[in-house]
């Protein structure tokens, strides 16, 4: 289950409050800024900056 575009459109990291993208195969939401991914439980994004994982950890 993936993220609507709509929601993807209003979406942005609560650390640097900069947009957000959901990554190729749609299971993570990515901040380019923050070098950060958050994952998406059930089709809902856990947008907590201390559930934030490094992208390295991809």
């Amino acid at each position: 289950m993936s993220v609507s575009k709509d929601l993807m459109e209003i979406l942005a990291c609560p650390k640097c409050r900069n947009p957000v993208e959901l990554d190729e195969e749609g299971q993570r939401i990515i901040c380019k800024t923050c070098r950060v991914f958050y994952q998406i439980v059930d089709g809902i994004p856990v947008m907590l900056i201390e559930k934030a994982k490094p992208i390295d950890d991809f």
